[in-house]
């Protein structure tokens, strides 16, 4: 059953078929928000309040986008909100944050899983230098696979401002990046 069906149930008074768009975005919404987010908890009480919120407002769903878009929206909103009232709370471990959302590598050795272990906390430490701004555009562009319409219609922002903010994102995570490595090793850069 496709997503304006359940919506046409949910509006008709079948509100058990809202756990069945639950299902089906609850795991994707928080994939996206705990690389937005940096916290397993923030991500947990961000989708769920989300999730909240959208089956409230679901009545205002025009169906003019698609449903994901819309609650993606929803989602960034509370999301952002949710990152104003926090102050900014810094893992001991973030390459463990991230547990269950990496793939695991069977075959690699403790020192391999070590060293991918670093890089998540690298990476990760270079995404919360980026601005709000740039940071949910990379986010919806690079780990949620987003086009660039529905990343515009998401954060309700212009196509060539979302453009423009991903190239900046993109060269400021770079530049982090390459500053973790020694200078005589960046030859190798592209």
């Amino acid at each position: 059953m496709d997503d304006s069906q359940l919506i046409e149930q949910i509006l008709s008074g079948d509100t058990a078929s809202y756990a069945l768009l639950v299902r089906k975005y609850q795991d994707r919404l928080f994939h996206t928000l705990i690389h937005y987010l940096g916290s397993r908890e923030d991500a947990e009480d961000v989708v769920q309040e989300s999730l909240v919120q959208a089956y409230l407002k679901l009545a205002t769903f025009q169906g003019n986008s698609m449903f994901y878009t819309w609650l993606y929206r929803i989602a960034f909103n509370v999301a952002v909100s949710h990152r104003r009232r926090r102050k900014p709370v810094y893992s001991v471990d973030l390459g463990r944050e991230l547990a269950g959302c990496e793939p695991v590598d069977d075959d690699a050795s403790p020192e391999q899983r070590l060293h991918q272990d670093e890089n998540v906390a690298q990476v990760r430490a270079a995404l919360e230098t980026l601005s709000e701004e740039h940071r949910s555009v990379l986010v919806l562009r690079e780990l949620e696979g987003l086009d660039y319409d529905q990343i515009s219609e998401v954060l309700n922002t212009p196509i060539g401002t979302v453009r423009s903010r991903l190239h900046r994102a993109r060269a400021q995570l770079r530049d982090h990046l390459h500053s973790l490595i020694p200078e005589d090793q960046r030859e190798m850069l592209p």
